[in-house]
């Protein structure tokens, strides 16, 4: 079709829609010049493995040039519908079930009607698909599954919902959380949250921008924990769609800047502080299949994983669509799906040394784990193998293996304590090299005296109050944290200038107390002030909030 033909029907087809065509809708994000120098599998993006071909490919379907030839049977899609975000779960009857949104492909608006869209719960046999519908939930979107501390099941949906039932297969309850904002930003609409269940059975979540919320059990109330975003380094008005995770050594982020189709990779050891690892997480060009044919689809959104006992994601969900969002309009051609790739999972690895890793440390000692499939007596490329801090190994330095232990079915691997660049910043160590067959192979350990379960002292901004011997402060302080914590200090600053300074009493987790201060420095009465309520514990980050607050207007 003629472009001038094409843009005159895509009028037409919009008109009183209130969908706008727009020419692109991306910009070019330039990437730090070192990502160059980055290994295989120095980069998020280096995990996701090409498709099998199982059921054949076929141009005979919706679609461009460019996602053609494909399968079909992949993820699911529906000539007459427009799938777009889906979560998936292996439920205890072996049968993979899939939570995903979806609204009619002829839908005056086109791809917009996800405005409108339905969650609806599908089931395979296979983790690739095909997922066959089974029921509806109701109107909704963005849904993610979790399995909250009380045994029930929830998905998430937009605007603030969610669903509840004992069983995967429903009858589901539709509900509506209780987010407590606690004086900080709230994207609207309560969008684009991911979960992640803690060791403790608590919970928390990462919203749209970036905030962390705080959970006791998953279910109906949540609460605002952070003072500012943990995305580093992004265009906060461009990022959107996180992913979060928890394995069995930390917690882990991807966030999607979709004006740049280029996807970011965090990780944590807390859930709360986070490190931004180098490399794209994912971008478009990524689903190639195993004979080495190409769907070239314009966007990747909506990153879910499928995730086996460990938590490690053994598969990768991407909402996908052929061309920009705007030239999907009803009645044509393009369309929208969830497409699964299989993915590289990380290796099993304890660390066996007692202290900590420094400089003077003479040699690192790493049990890697054997598990089916994997054997680490045959299928180790040791030349290869590289262990230390992320920053050096994703470079190809980093610590280089010394010898070999057997273990019985496990293998003890000795690196050099020389140049592994780990240092009292780092939480986990990172193993990366070839297995026998030249693949790649990785895994992350704990690192030794590292607490990965920590206390987390959170405050709202101190209310003021004139008494007769002068300025006082009330700060409440609740631990978000999984263990209880330590007696901390609380401190009031406005600038640089400290006027009032106390004492928490030890929390235990989601537990408060109101902190009285006296001020030693006068403050004018119905005045304004930005206040800094910083709280400081013994071998944790600074917790620092800021807030505007308006004193009384008189004095007793």
């Amino acid at each position: 079709m003629k472009r001038g033909v094409f843009y005159l029907m895509i009028s037409i087809l919009t008109a009183g829609t209130g969908v706008v065509p727009c020419a692109g809708e991306s910009v070019v994000r330039e990437r730090p010049a070192e990502w160059k120098n980055l290994v295989q599998g120095g980069a998020f993006k280096d995990l996701i493995l090409p498709m099998p071909v199982r059921e054949g490919m076929t141009s005979d379907t919706w679609g461009g040039d460019n996602v053609k030839p494909r399968d079909i049977f992949n993820g699911i899609e529906d000539p007459e519908w427009s799938y777009w975000c889906g979560d998936p779960i292996k439920g205890d009857d072996g049968v993979y079930h899939l939570y995903t949104a979806r609204w009619p492909e002829n839908h005056r608006k086109g791809h917009f009607g996800y405005f409108d869209s339905e969650i609806v719960h599908t089931t395979a046999l296979d983790p690739l698909g095909p997922y066959v519908f089974r029921s509806k939930l109701g109107e909704g979107h963005n849904p993610e599954i979790y399995k909250s501390k009380r045994g029930r099941y929830i998905v998430y949906s937009s605007n603030g919902r969610y669903f509840i039932s004992k069983d995967l297969h429903g009858p589901w309850v539709r509900c509506t959380y209780d987010f407590h904002a606690r004086e900080r930003y709230v994207f609207p609409n309560y969008l684009n949250y991911s979960f992640a269940s803690r060791k403790d059975g608590s919970f928390i979540a990462v919203s749209r921008r970036g905030w962390i919320w705080a959970s006791p059990d998953g279910e109906e109330d949540w609460y605002n924990v952070s003072s500012e975003s943990v995305y580093p380094h992004i265009d906060m008005a461009a990022a959107e769609d996180p992913v979060l995770w928890k394995d069995d050594i930390q917690y882990h982020i991807i966030v999607n800047d979709w004006k740049g189709r280029i996807a970011h990779y965090l990780r944590s050891k807390d859930g709360f502080h986070w490190k931004r690892e180098p490399g794209e997480a994912y971008v478009p060009g990524l689903a190639r299949y195993e004979d080495g044919t190409l769907n070239d689809w314009y966007k990747y959104e909506r990153i879910r994983f499928l995730q086996d006992g460990y938590g490690r994601p053994t598969h990768v969900h991407f909402a996908v669509i052929d061309s920009t969002k705007y030239e999907d309009q009803p009645y044509d051609i393009h369309n929208s799906k969830l497409i699964v790739l299989p993915m590289r999972t990380s290796r099993l690895l304890d660390m066996l040394n007692k202290e900590s890793i420094t400089a003077s440390t003479g040699e690192i000692r790493i049990k890697i784990k054997a598990e089916e499939g994997f054997d680490p007596h045959k299928d180790l490329n040791l030349e290869s193998l590289r262990f230390g801090a992320s920053d050096e190994v994703n470079y190809g330095r980093g610590s280089k293996l010394l010898r070999k232990e057997n273990a019985g079915k496990d293998l003890v691997l000795v690196f050099s304590g020389k140049e592994s660049g780990l240092t009292a910043e780092n939480f986990a160590g990172k193993l990366l090299g070839r297995d026998s067959d030249g693949k790649l192979l990785f895994g992350w350990s704990a690192l030794p005296a590292t607490s990965m379960q920590v206390p987390l002292l959170s405050a709202l901004s101190p209310k003021f109050e004139f008494v007769k011997e002068g300025l006082e402060a009330y700060v409440e302080v609740t631990n978000f944290g999984e263990v209880k914590s330590s007696k901390s200090v609380v401190k009031l600053k406005v600038g640089d200038e400290l006027f009032a300074k106390g004492s928490v009493r030890p929390l235990k987790p989601f537990e408060k107390s109101t902190v009285r201060l006296v001020c030693k420095k006068p403050l004018a009465a119905g005045s304004q002030a930005e206040v800094a309520v910083l709280l400081e514990s013994n071998g944790l980050p600074t917790e620092s909030f800021s807030k505007k607050v308006q004193l009384p207007d008189s004095r007793l």
